[in-house]
């Protein structure tokens, strides 16, 4: 059974940081790109941030380059996103995600979910 597990959200002051992590299991985590996924309240979902299998190549969102940094560790099956300098229009659902195919830059298809962890940025 695949499992994606999100975890380190919470509420953080603009300006503040945050981790997050994401454990793995039921796949092979080192053969698969992923991806970060958020959702806004009242908005539709909004791609963050993508690393490839061996964490060579990373791709962020504009409006999260420079503050967010995205890595894995294959060994513990667990994919990571540090947010820093961060900005009350973060506040979402942050979603980790396996990439099943990328359709362009930035756009991925995804085969499976986590169920996501709440960021609030508020001060």
């Amino acid at each position: 059974e695949v499992q994606l597990v999100e975890s380190g959200g919470g509420l953080v002051q603009p300006g503040g940081s945050l981790r997050l992590s994401c454990a793995v299991s039921g796949f092979t985590f080192s053969s698969y790109a992923m991806s970060w996924v958020r959702q806004a309240p009242g908005k539709g979902l909004e791609w963050v941030s993508a690393i490839n299998s061996g964490s060579g190549v990373t791709a962020y969102a504009d409006s999260v380059k420079g503050r967010f940094t995205i890595s894995r560790d294959n060994a513990k099956n667990t994919l990571y996103l540090q947010m820093n300098s961060l900005k009350p229009e973060d506040t979402a659902v942050y979603y980790c995600a396996k990439v099943s195919s990328e359709v362009g830059p930035g756009d991925f298809e995804y085969d499976y979910w986590g169920q996501g962890t709440q960021v609030t940025v508020s001060s």
